[in-house]
């Protein structure tokens, strides 16, 4: 059995590059390997929000073009018949499916589908009409904390009350250096919910399973890895995704004991200490400009208007 039961989530972001072989092998690898949740994300490029403040007159820091980064997602769509599709091709690979939804028009059709348990994206933690319409589908909430404030996080535990959902500590920075880590503030969620977990974005040829390998000792109850079957420099977040071998090496740690945990950082994890970091802290200029970005990047559009996920209008 597992430590403490914990679950692996292999997020599949666009690493399938639109690819619908792709993906199914992605499935069944990462059912071989061990993990327990094959994830996709359910956006669609015509859901992404032109907004003028990221176009090219902006400083290169916010730079982030409507076009090009349309270009670049459209490729990789899954509209509803693919989510069905997927969805099925998990259940004959033996692997349980989550998806990441991104908005709010898209809940009735995806929330029907042969599931019971969602992915909230870190920018939509905050997102309270959102997760109160998501209520009527799912019943168990993995909920991403990364670029949020603490009092967001607290509203959101209160608004989550009498379901259960399960908090993930993750840093927005792309990768997220071991520095940055504050791994402490899984202490802080835990004042929320007994179930906490770890979504991890650190540079994988640089530092490996580090960052899981000190969260599984720190006792989270989920791990959450970007995983691909490609080449890491094939895909925009091949750099933070582990392969079949890692995810199965991954699989590995989450089923050692503590103290095998404890005597393996000791040996290998020089860096473990400064991965703890602060239980509460200000958010970095990077992770603020990331929650400005990614939070309205995906909006629902109903009748001409668009609604962002937040915004107390009715969508459906």
């Amino acid at each position: 059995m597992k430590q403490r039961g914990v679950k692996i989530i292999a997020e599949f972001c666009q690493n399938y590059k639109g690819d619908k072989n792709i993906l199914k092998e992605m499935i069944w690898r990462a059912k071989e390997a061990g993990a327990d949740y094959a994830k996709v994300q359910s956006y669609l490029a015509d859901e992404l929000t032109f907004r003028e403040k990221f176009e090219v007159g902006c400083s290169e820091a916010l730079r982030r073009p409507y076009q090009k980064e349309y270009e670049r997602l459209k490729p990789a769509d899954l509209n509803d018949a693919a989510m069905l599709w997927f969805v099925e091709e998990c259940k004959r690979a033996g692997i349980k499916p989550l998806v990441t939804i991104f908005t709010r028009q898209r809940i009735p059709v995806l929330g029907r589908l042969d599931w019971d348990e969602v992915k909230i994206a870190s920018y939509d933690c905050a997102s309270y009409p959102m997760l109160g319409e998501l209520k009527s589908y799912f019943n168990h909430f993995y909920i991403s904390t990364g670029g949020s404030f603490d009092e967001e996080i607290e509203k959101t535990a209160k608004a989550m009350k009498g379901w259960l959902f399960t908090f993930l500590h993750c840093v927005s920075i792309y990768p997220t250096p071991l520095g940055f880590l504050h791994l402490a503030r899984m202490n802080l969620l835990r004042r929320f919910t007994p179930k906490v977990g770890f979504s991890d974005h650190t540079l994988v040829e640089k530092d490996g399973l580090k960052a899981a390998i000190a969260a599984l000792f720190l006792e989270a109850d989920v791990i959450e890895r970007h995983f691909t079957v490609l080449s890491r420099k094939e895909t925009k977040d091949g750099p933070v995704s582990i392969n079949p071998e890692e995810l199965k090496e991954l699989v590995k740690f989450s089923k050692m004991d503590r103290e095998d945990l404890r005597q393996y950082i000791k040996k290998h994890i020089p860096e473990f200490k400064k991965m703890i970091g602060l239980e509460t802290r200000q958010l970095t200029e990077e992770e603020l400009r990331n929650r400005d970005y990614y939070r309205g990047r995906f909006a629902s559009k109903v009748n001409g208007e668009i609604i962002n996920n937040w915004e107390n209008k009715k969508v459906f």
